[in-house]
This record gives structure tokens, sequence and C-alpha cells, in this order.
């Protein structure tokens, strides 16, 4: 299966199911070399069990797995050039950092001259040359996330697979270890594809991102692709917040679609997609780029009178839950140092948004209709 020099793993329309479940279903898609690739989704979506059939845990029960060009549908793990670093680091306790990484090398009957120069390079790209003589026990947690990878990456695999490998660590050392991650991986140049269900961290690190659910694939795209654009409403919701509306569409000019969310008319861009004016459709505006006025604003841009529910200070911003004349809920995310009366539930507001803020998706059913008072942030209508 010839491919592109610069291509390193290809999946052409696989599929695994486990009897009358089907786990993956016809995924389709590229990993290019030097790439930081990310399948995200929420759990059972599938993306561990497509993980596991390119590392050969799992085989295919159609399609093709291509590594390198060459089909490894069928190729057991201990073949494929990739390694994979799992939740759970498995290093040795008894050996010291600087075994546990040269582990992998020793076992391939590497020459002792080049086993040292291997290990002494990749001990220093991920920083532990201080600590090469300790055990894992005396490492922390982030330390020893570490060294999984440097013993994964020492005999420089075409790919390496990492399966939610920073699960197990608190939030603060978690963000940073995301940061390490991606440095590491630019230093090595090797292609890094990423498993988790956390939306920051997928958006933190990656070059592209495949968004999954229920086995397929629902879009592919950079960060901000998947962010700013998405394609579907399962994207929009599980990417970030996002108020998203049922409705139908009235018209549609200029790749636009006008809308309407209660009694009013609002118009948001297609991004591409194709609907037709009577079609089920879902608006859709992400809570930051709603603003929050005392005062009617301008006609630029599209423009509701509300009611304060509810709002949450959170420091830089100040969460707010309001409701327009019909019911309809709007989420907004205000910076505090915006220039705002001190607002209570009760008070009369206008929610706004620019022109370009807001998309039209198709329609997905169900979608859940606003509802006044669900709390803060998962309120109904925002997901």
């Amino acid at each position: 299966m010839p491919q592109p020099d610069d291509v390193v793993i290809a999946l052409e329309r696989v599929s695994k199911n486990y009897g009358a479940f089907m786990a993956v279903d016809e995924v389709n898609f590229t990993i290019t070399r030097g790439e930081f690739f990310s399948m995200l989704g929420p759990s059972g979506c599938g993306k561990t069990t497509t993980l596991r059939m390119i590392a050969g845990f799992e085989t295919p029960s159609a399609g093709v797995i291509g590594l390198e060009g060459v089909d490894v549908s069928r190729v057991p793990p201990y073949k494929r050039n990739v390694n994979t670093v799992f939740q759970q680091y498995a290093l040795f306790p008894h050996m010291t950092v600087w075994d546990n990484i040269a582990f992998g090398p020793r076992s391939k009957k590497v020459a002792a001259a080049d086993v040292r120069r291997q290990v002494d390079e990749i001990i220093e790209v991920v920083r532990l040359g201080d600590f090469a003589k300790r055990k894992p026990t005396q490492l922390s947690g982030g330390q020893q996330q570490r060294v999984a990878l440097a013993r994964a990456l020492v005999n420089y695999p075409s790919a390496l697979l990492l399966d939610e490998p920073l699960g197990a660590l608190d939030l603060k050392l978690r963000q940073a270890m995301q940061i390490e991650l991606k440095r590491i991986q630019r230093e090595v140049g090797i292609t890094f594809i990423f498993v988790t269900h956390d939306q920051e961290e997928a958006l933190t690190l990656s070059d592209r991102i495949a968004v999954m659910n229920e086995g397929r694939v629902e879009q592919i795209g950079t960060p901000e692709e998947i962010y700013h654009h998405p394609q579907s409403v399962f994207v929009a919701g599980f990417i970030g917040q996002a108020n998203l509306w049922p409705t139908r569409v009235d018209a549609v000019a200029d790749g636009r679609a006008e809308v309407r969310i209660g009694d009013t008319p609002v118009a948001g861009s297609l991004d591409g997609l194709s609907l037709q004016p009577g079609d089920l459709a879902t608006f859709m505006v992400r809570p930051e780029r709603v603003r929050v006025t005392v005062a009617a604003p301008d006609a630029t841009g599209a423009s509701m009178p509300c009611k304060v529910i509810d709002y949450v200070f959170q420091g830089p911003v100040v969460r707010f839950a309001l409701q327009s004349p019909d019911g309809t809920e709007v989420a907004a995310f205000v910076g505090a140092d915006e220039q705002l009366p001190l607002l209570r539930p009760g008070d009369d507001v206008w929610a706004s948004w620019d022109r370009d803020a807001s998309r039209v998706l198709a329609a997905a059913s169900p979608i859940p209709r606003p509802n006044a008072h669900d709390p803060l942030p998962d309120s109904r209508g925002v997901q």
C-alpha cells in the first residue's frame, strides 16, 4: 500500500467489531512524519481500540493499517516499529533510570557503545541527567513519566503511541507535563499519536485532532479548525462549551443561513455545510463570543434582550446564565475587566455577538431545550 513519503500511519476503512458490537466503524485517516496527532472523544468512542490496532494489540475486523507504506494489519506488535506508553508506566523498580531506558536497546543486542550514546542522548532530551542513577521509587510522578517516554523513544520508532499517559497525574503536574510532552516531541521529531478524553489536553498538544464518537471519526482538523469551525453538533458541544439552539433554516445566501432563536431572527456561517430552507438545524455561538451590556448594542451583529438568571465569578472570567423573553437560555463568559455594573439575578441586560461568531449546523436529535433552572456551567442548551 504505497503512500507519500511523509505519511507514517495510514488507516483505510478500518473497523473492529466484538460480536454484534461495532467498536470502530470504517475509520480513515493518515498521520504524517513528525506530527502530534490526537484522538479525542468520550469513553467508549473507539479511540483506544483504534490505537491498539495501530500498535498491533488488536486485529482489525476489516480495513488496512499501513506503517511507512507497508500493510501491518496482521503483523504482531513486536514486529512493528512503534512503541506504546500507557497510563501505568511499568518501570522496572530494581533498575536505575539509566538501566530502565537502556533495557530496549540491550534487548535488541545493540553494541554497548551505541547503547551508551543513545541512552545519554535521550536522557538529556527528557532532562533527567541528574537522576540517571536513581530508582523509579525515588522519582516524582512527572519524572517517572519522562523515564517511560525516554524508554519508548530511545530506539527512535516510526511512531510513539500514548494511551492517556497523563491520566494518573494531579492537575498542576498534568498541565506542566503537557508542555514538556510537546517540547520532547518537537526535539525528537517523532510522530506522536495521543489518545485522550480531555479536550483541553488535545487542544494544547496537537497539530491535528480526530474527534471520535460511537466508533466513527466526526471531524479531523487543527485545534483552531475543530474549535472555531465544528462540522457537527457533537463536535461543537464536546470541544469547549457552546450555546446550541434547535431551529429551522429560513433562508440561505452567501454561505450563511438565516434562522430564529425563539422570536429573534439571527444568521450564522454554514462553513461549507449544505443546508436548505426548511431544514432542521442547530444554531451555535461560543459563550466567550457573547457580550453582555446594559444598554442595547448597535445593529452590526445579533442581539436579544435577556434577564440575568445566575452568574459565577471565576477570577479572570464571569460566567453568566441569561434568559431571553421566550425562555431561551444564553450562556456568556465575560472578562472580569469588562466595565459592567454590579448585576443581580432578574436584572435586564442585552446579549449580543458579532456577525462572524455564529455557526449554523445540521440538526442533531435530541437537543436539550434551554432550562433556566439548570446550574452553571452545565446548563441545558450549553454543552
